[in-house]
């Protein structure tokens, strides 16, 4: 099963695995057994329990994070980990926005950083702005409509992990 996401400015087929904790529960070796060769991304806590087990499979291994979770509890993996994708549990919920933010800046993750949840065309612009860009879209958005968000404004005020310097300096 592939969903649609938004990668790099295009609309692509995801070949990842989002395998949620209610999914894991007490047989979470099981369920990872499950998808052995496929590319999976699961909860921080199972990424913590099982870790070495995770880095052992054949199929690529990413760490999703909760709202309340912070990105310092991966900063020793961040160079093993292809994907880390950041949850917005509900639209008003702005945290991941943070941690997005602190793992570009501070802690220099290159990787795929991607936005799960309830993620909304309008906030796509935004979001990418703190250093997103890979965006699985809430059930009822239209990827390609979607996909404009990214281009709504021309340039922002602030500095931003995709423009460092703020807009008063680049016009100087």
């Amino acid at each position: 099963m592939s969903t649609t996401l938004i990668r790099d400015g295009k609309v692509c087929t995801d070949h990842w695995f989002l395998l949620a904790a209610d999914t894991l529960g007490d047989t979470q070796a099981d369920k990872i057994a499950e998808h052995e060769d496929d590319n999976i991304i699961v909860p921080l806590s199972c990424w913590l329990e099982i870790r070495e087990q995770l880095l052992a499979r054949s199929g690529k291994t990413g760490v999703w994070l909760q709202s309340n979770e912070t990105p310092a509890a991966l900063a020793a993996d961040l160079p093993t980990l292809p994907v880390i994708a950041l949850n917005f549990p509900v639209f008003s919920d702005g945290r991941a926005y943070s941690s997005a933010r602190e793992l570009r800046q501070n802690m220099d993750y290159e990787g795929e950083l991607r936005a799960v949840g309830d993620v909304l065309r309008d906030q796509l612009f935004y979001m990418a702005r703190c250093g997103f860009n890979a965006f699985v879209l809430r059930e009822d958005q239209d990827p390609e409509t979607a996909l404009t968000a990214l281009t709504d404004f021309r340039d922002g005020y602030q500095a931003s992990v995709d423009r460092p310097v703020p807009l008063f300096r680049r016009r100087a």
